[in-house]
């Protein structure tokens, strides 16, 4: 049987790290399980940071098959919060890759590791049903206290616009001109018209 193809992702913290630490045990934990190692894919930079671009190359080879694996030290170094972990791992899943996660000893091909998925990704709904309903609640009490929600009304002269299209202006000059927005000019002219 070929060996799997393993991809390492480890993550420092900029300037007070050192990545060898998780190099070391995760690369042993591939060679215990008889993996083939890919490559390591190393950020040095906060985990809070949205772009990270080893970990934006590592899912970009996912999505090209380069590996059947992705390895990391703990969960906090590859994700930046439950559902941005569960979001890689789903795409994980739907891509046929496994995952795993050292220290906290999750690997989603076995049946205790497809489990904990299934927990996170419960815990994951929880959390963004919950934060749907305090939106909700939010937006429901300022409505009551008067406050408007999307875009500010904008009166437009409408004669003055079919004045200036009659003159041959585009509408992009009459929305420079009048300082309106050429959609919401082009909106207001059809709703007249209508």
């Amino acid at each position: 049987m070929k060996p799997k193809r393993v991809a390492l992702y480890i993550r420092v913290s900029t300037g007070e790290q050192n990545a060898d630490l998780q190099v070391n045990e995760l690369t042993d934990y591939a060679a215990f399980r008889k993996w083939e190692m890919v490559e390591p894919y190393t950020d040095k930079m906060s985990g809070a940071k949205d772009r990270r671009p080893a970990l934006d190359r590592l899912m970009a080879d996912a999505k090209r098959g380069k590996f059947d694996v992705v390895a990391v030290w703990r969960f906090d170094r590859f994700a930046r919060s439950t559902s941005h972990l569960l979001r890689a791992l789903e795409e994980f899943a739907a891509l046929g890759i496994d995952f795993v996660s050292l220290k906290e000893s999750i690997d989603t091909s076995t049946p205790t590791g497809k489990m904990i998925f299934t927990v996170l990704a419960a815990v994951a709904e929880l959390e963004r049903s919950t934060i749907r309903e305090r939106v909700i609640a939010g937006q429901k009490a300022a409505k009551r206290r008067g406050v408007r929600f999307g875009r500010p009304t904008v009166n437009v002269d409408t004669a003055l616009v079919g004045k200036l299209r009659k003159q041959g202006l585009s509408w992009r000059d009459i929305s420079a001109e009048l300082r309106v927005p050429k959609d919401t000019l082009i909106r207001s002219v059809e709703r007249e018209v209508q």
